[in-house]
């Protein structure tokens, strides 16, 4: 739709005005009738870091992750999300959550020729799924370490609360692969959720990710990094360096041989 502006105020635009009413018509006749359904799963489990690994004690398994590695002014810090845990008697948080049913509900509108509607119901599913892992991160965070947190709804909006919940295959870590451990972490197939051969997931309205307890945790991005922390990521992993240069391509400083 193209439409431009912050909520909401951008609703005194015409158009964007009867998208958001044609938009709630839609939801109350999902909510109404059941068409399309969420689950999910989150955990957390004892961790600790090492280096630049977050390591889990049970069940054993790790996650490598990326340092920011372009110069900083003095007194910032290069980031790495294995900073937001402790080198002994921490945990790590992990989610997954999906809005199973778009895909079929979409392709009834197609039959009926009614694309607008088809095309409204996956943006649907999608915001649906970003909803639900706010409320399951924040479900997370009542669960283990802030038991009373009721934030308003525009610190929400604001993230304005303690805790970060970076998802897989985005600027803080952007390795897609990394996925597949969360997944075999939280068990997702039980979920009805998977991963294709490029780790994204499926249904299309799905959204997973760590979570980090930390005070000073915040989000960013590991942008461009040299050949010497890939090589030392892909020993890490456990990987050719080529594999590891095939998934962060977008990430890397110098060209692969």
């Amino acid at each position: 739709w193209e439409l431009k502006g912050k909520y909401p105020a951008i609703l005194d635009q015409p158009v964007a005005r009867e998208l958001f009413d044609e938009g709630n018509i839609l939801l109350d006749q999902i909510i109404a009738d059941g068409l399309l359904k969420a689950r999910g799963a989150y955990g957390f489990w004892p961790a600790h870091s090492d280096g630049d690994d977050i390591v889990l004690d049970d069940p054993a398994l790790s996650f490598p992750m990326l340092r920011q590695q372009t110069a900083k002014p003095e007194g910032r810090a290069n980031r790495c999300l294995a900073d937001y845990v402790a080198p002994a008697g921490d945990h790590l948080g992990g989610f997954a959550v999906a809005i199973h049913g778009a895909d079929d509900l979409a392709a009834t509108f197609e039959a009926q020729h009614d694309d607008y509607r088809a095309i409204m119901v996956k943006a649907l599913a999608d915001r649906l799924a970003e909803a639900f892992a706010e409320h399951i991160h924040l479900t997370a965070r009542r669960a283990w370490f802030e038991p009373d947190a009721d934030p308003a709804l525009e610190d929400l909006h604001a993230e304005r609360f303690r805790g970060i919940r970076p998802a897989l295959g985005y600027p803080a870590s952007p390795d897609h692969s990394e996925k597949r451990a969360l997944f075999q972490l939280l068990d997702a197939g039980r979920l009805g959720m998977e991963l294709t051969e490029s780790f994204a997931m499926t249904p299309a309205a799905s959204v997973s990710g760590l979570i980090f307890a930390h005070p000073s945790s915040r989000y960013f991005t590991v942008g461009r990094i040299g050949k010497d922390q890939a090589s030392d990521y892909a020993l890490r992993r456990g990987l050719e360096l080529s594999e590891v240069e095939r998934w962060l391509r977008p990430n890397l400083a110098y060209d692969p041989e």
